[in-house]
């Protein structure tokens, strides 16, 4: 997006160049990443980086409003009520489409967002892996309060382990070993001493619980959450002593009632002009908009772009037996402008907070960005292309 950054970028690259990137990775953590890095990082002009915390700064003003908590109550399912929550979510995860405005200039718009963790670990390193490999210009960053790697490291140590022993921190998940992001937890081990567990390794001793480490059983007193109960479900009877809605003398780094609340059931109470029309079906009352084809029909507890439709029409909608459940919101034109030696590429930018449990307010950490050719951003839909994937932001100064 910036053009002097991209054109410096793009005529220092060359597929050796990318080769030797992903093999240091594959040194650092062998056989830890499952998905695909591209090719390139997103350099951010300063325009569009203060359009993106601005447009951050009005969803803030929703989030942290006195009804918000009330508002809703009603995104988590009764059956994965979990207690023990805290005053707010100790992660945002904000997900935007760079389009643009009518006058051509970029914009973002919000496509959705998440009280949940996301990659912070991976993405510090990742975005230290592109700055050894290929010409970032210095009055580009990628941290935002963290003066270097170190910092940034820092920074979210003193979130997720606090003040405890990083022995009695875990990074809770569904068979870690499986997940696709299991190179963001080697890193968060690597880096931070918070080793991921699996869901099933739990045991709970009245209200305590432990894991075992080297023969020797360990009292969790922190969870770093990254399970999210759509996975937790592909799994149906789990063999463990605990259950994730037991309550238990712990203390929670992501809680999980906040991934229902900060998330696409929020959308419908926004409004900005970053932010595109949405609404819940059952709003509409049957009286749906004449051009549904500009719109997308998103299931509210579906993630990953499950059961999102991109073709919607009045047949689908009156057939949906709980509308109180699902999204209408407007679709947004992605911009390609992302410059590869083929073509353009669209892009989408995920701004990550950190939120203490004494902030008043999060605190923009990092970003992440993904690349795309294809109809939908994500892995799944950009098989087989090239300068397409998850990648880092560095944002001008």
């Amino acid at each position: 997006m910036h053009q002097q950054a991209r054109k410096t970028y793009n005529q220092s690259f060359t597929e050796d160049k990318y080769q030797q990137f992903l093999n240091s990775i594959a040194s650092d953590y062998p056989d830890t990443l499952d998905f695909r890095v591209a090719e390139t990082p997103v350099f951010v002009p300063k325009d569009l980086k203060e359009k993106l915390i601005e447009a951050c700064d009005e969803i803030i003003e929703t989030i942290i409003s006195d009804d918000f908590k009330a508002q809703t109550d009603r995104a988590i399912p009764t059956d994965q009520h979990v207690p023990n929550e805290n005053g707010h979510s100790s992660f945002l995860a904000i997900d935007f489409a760079v389009c643009k405005d009518n006058n051509g200039a970029l914009i973002p718009q919000l496509i959705e967002l998440q009280g949940f963790a996301s990659l912070y670990a991976y993405q510090g390193y990742i975005s230290e892996v592109f700055k050894r490999n290929f010409p970032v210009p210095d009055r580009f960053n990628y941290a935002f309060g963290a003066e270097n790697f170190d910092d940034y490291i820092e920074k979210l140590k003193e979130l997720i382990v606090a003040d405890e022993n990083p022995e009695q921190v875990i990074l809770l998940e569904i068979f870690p070993e499986k997940q696709k992001t299991r190179i963001d937890f080697a890193i968060t081990e690597k880096l931070l001493s918070v080793k991921a567990v699996c869901y099933t390794k739990l045991i709970k001793e009245g209200r305590k619980l432990f894991y075992e480490k080297d023969g020797r059983k360990i009292q969790v007193k922190r969870i770093y959450n990254r399970l999210i109960f759509d996975d937790l479900q592909n799994y149906p009877d789990p063999q463990t002593s605990y259950h994730v809605t037991d309550d238990v003398d712990v203390t929670w780094v992501g809680h999980p009632n906040w991934f229902f609340r900060i998330s696409k059931f929020t959308l419908p109470f926004l409004n900005s002009r970053y932010i595109p029309e949405t609404k819940f079906v059952s709003d509409y009352q049957g009286s749906f908009p004449e051009d549904l084809e500009n719109f997308v029909l998103k299931p509210l507890f579906s993630f990953a772009g499950a059961g999102v439709q991109l073709h919607v029409t009045t047949a689908i909608l009156s057939k949906i037996k709980d509308p109180e459940n699902y999204i209408l919101q407007k679709k947004v034109a992605y911009e390609p402008i992302i410059q590869a030696p083929d073509g353009l590429v669209k892009c989408e930018i995920r701004m990550m907070y950190s939120w203490p449990d004494n902030a008043v307010r999060p605190a923009l950490l990092t970003s992440l960005s993904r690349l795309s050719r294809g109809e939908m951003i994500g892995v799944r839909f950009n098989k087989d292309f090239t300068w397409v994937g998850g990648t880092a932001c560095f944002f001008e100064s």
